[in-house]
This record gives structure tokens, sequence and C-alpha cells, in this order.
């Protein structure tokens, strides 16, 4: 088996150029190929209050994991009793003895395990992964980064922080999305002519990007109807923030106007698909500024095209 290990949070460019490294090692060696993930991220383990925002749900992480062509993946569940292991022992004990795997593809910079005190700076490496997998029978492969720029987690999340969703979609390979259920609003749309379904969020852990206005594509989950076949992306635009101009308070908001759409959404779950932010979030000196405004974004999401996904 060859393998390789990490939390994958949002199945990035860098994760899947990991990933293409594994298959390709297990087919010139004619093994099956393996990603060893976990059921939570591990801060939620030592450091729950440091947690950081995910970019996929455990159901998107797998479902984009699966669909690399892996031949298998494993979700090991993660507690203290893991957190726990040294490195060392964690290769023995679970990559050795209860996974079978021969051949471990990581990158240089990766680590896992419980530091060690008597190590540089308090933690095993690479070259230490190698020393213990002569001694257990596990080679420990180097994998190559990705060329031409640094791709993490971290790195998307500081993209969706600042709205940058195009960035965040280069770095990830993809559009990111967010998925939502409708809820009664203000109606406040409706009277300015762009009526819009109110949404909470499905997964309190999972990002949201900066308040602002949004190119969007929107996905209704699971659910078809007479007015729109929720297989297909539809075109829209998408608003967070506080709606300073309607004096909305300190609370967030998420609305989205879908363009060409009548009917009813209330209770389905709609998956937004970030194409591009038009602007900041601002106030208006009047509701006739704002209408005006919508206009101008709606034409801007126009120019963009929107194709489905």
């Amino acid at each position: 088996m060859v393998a390789t290990i990490g939390f994958f949070d949002g199945v990035h460019r860098g994760h899947q150029c990991l990933i293409r490294q594994v298959q390709d090692e297990a087919l010139q060696r004619g093994m099956r190929s393996l990603i060893i993930t976990f059921d939570r991220h591990p801060r939620a383990v030592f450091a729950p209050d440091a947690v950081p925002p995910l970019l996929t749900t455990a159901e998107e992480k797998m479902a984009l994991l699966k669909a690399t062509g892996i031949d298998d993946i494993y979700v090991l569940p993660f507690d203290k009793t893991m957190a726990a292991l040294t490195a060392r022992e964690f290769m023995q004990q679970v990559l050795k003895e209860q996974l079978g795997v021969k051949v471990l593809v990581i990158g240089y910079d990766h680590r896992f395990g419980k530091p060690l005190s008597g190590s540089p700076h308090g933690e095993e490496g690479f070259l230490e992964y190698q020393g213990y997998g002569r001694e257990i029978g596990i080679e420990v492969v180097l994998a190559q980064e990705l060329e031409g720029e640094h791709v993490s987690s971290s790195v998307i999340r500081r993209a969706l922080e600042a709205g940058d969703v195009q960035w965040a979609t280069q770095l990830l390979g993809r559009p990111y999305t967010w998925t939502g259920r409708v809820v009664h609003g203000h109606g406040i749309g409706h009277q300015l002519g762009f009526p819009t379904a109110n949404l909470t969020t499905a997964d309190a852990g999972k990002m949201l990007p900066a308040c602002g206005a949004y190119a969007v594509r929107v996905k209704k989950e699971k659910v078809k109807s007479e007015e729109w076949d929720g297989e297909e992306w539809a075109a829209g635009m998408l608003n967070i923030g506080q709606r300073p101009t309607l004096d909305n308070g300190t609370d967030t908001s998420i609305e989205v106007h879908l363009f060409d759409f009548q009917g009813n959404l209330y209770g389905q779950l709609l998956t937004l698909s970030f194409i591009a932010r038009l602007r900041e979030e601002r106030r208006f000196d009047s509701e006739a500024e704002l209408t005006e405004q919508l206009k101008r974004d709606k034409e801007k999401c126009l120019e963009l095209a929107l194709p489905r996904a």
C-alpha cells in the first residue's frame, strides 16, 4: 500500500498534486493507493478554541477525495489517544500494523505525531520519519511541491477573508462553494425589485467569505420543481453583510438574488459557487440609490457570463 496522510481541508491544488504522486508511486510498484485522513481537525482535540473555519465539510471532502480516483480512503478517528502517539508510535501502530502501509509519501515540511521535547524545535521532520521508516519497514518518499506558487488551506482562508474569491478559485482548482438553507427574511429585496432568498448556514464550521456583493452560481440541493431543475446551476448575485442602508443592525445577512426565477424556495438547501466579488458593502443615502447600484451589480454579473459549472 502506498499512502499519504493529512487533514486535506479544501482538497486544493497542493493536495491534488500530492495525491497524483501517491497514485504514480502505487502504479509503478503495482500497489494500491491510499489516502489517510481524520474525522475532525486535530485542533478540535488539543486546541478547540483555535480550530480554523473549514473550507470543506466532511461530506464535501470525502466526495472530492473520491473524485481523485484514489483506490482507498481511510478516515481515522482523531481523539486524545491518537493525539498522544509519537510519530514513531503512529507509524508503527497505525500505518504499519493497522493499515499495512509499505510506502509513505509526504512533503518535506509535513508534521505528524506528538512533538518530542528532545528533537529540534520540539518536533521531528522528514529525515526523522525516514529513519523510523527504515526501522519499522516503511519507505518514506519525499513528495515534490506544486510548481509556481505556495498553496495551502491557510492561504485560501486568507483569500476568502479578503473577499478574493477568484484567488481562492485559482488555489483550489475550482470555485469555492458554501451551502445554506432558505429562511424567511424581511421582504425588502422584493420591494426594491430584487427578491432574495435569505440563507442561514447549513454547517456552522464552514467558512463564509468576507462581506460584500458577489457574482455567484446557485444550485438547489436534492430537490427539483417545475420552476427550476435543481441539478442545474443558475446565475445570481449575492450580498453578505449587515445591510447598512436598511439599518439591519449588527446581524450579518446572506441574501441571494436569482436572475429570471420566480418561485418558493423556503426550506430548500442552496449551494453557492463564488465567481467574483463585485464590490465591498457600503451604506447608500437612499433605497433608490441602493436600487440603482443593484442594477449595476446585475449588469456586471451578466457581463461575467456566469456559465454553468
